[in-house]
């Protein structure tokens, strides 16, 4: 199973949990089964979160493979200009 850690500011949504363990082939999986997990978290999860797998960081990455044993980090986008 990968694992999974949200950045500490996502807690306000997931009551407090920041890591978890879960079976998903992709990031659209990842945001399907956090969404139906923590629903106050799903109106953020495509619009508001980056992605890194791995170590390397996705911020619009719906189809992006997750291995079984990827460590999979999401945080908030970082804005520029």
């Amino acid at each position: 199973m990968a694992r999974i850690s949200l950045s500490s500011n996502l807690a306000t949504y997931t009551g407090g949990e920041t890591k978890l363990e879960l079976e998903v082939a992709n990031v659209r999986q990842l945001f399907h089964a956090l969404g139906e997990r923590y629903p106050d978290l799903r109106p953020r999860l495509e619009t508001d979160l980056a992605v890194a797998i791995d170590g390397e960081v996705y911020q619009d990455a719906l189809l992006q493979q997750i291995a079984g044993d990827s460590e999979v980090l999401l945080f908030t986008k970082i804005a520029g200009g």
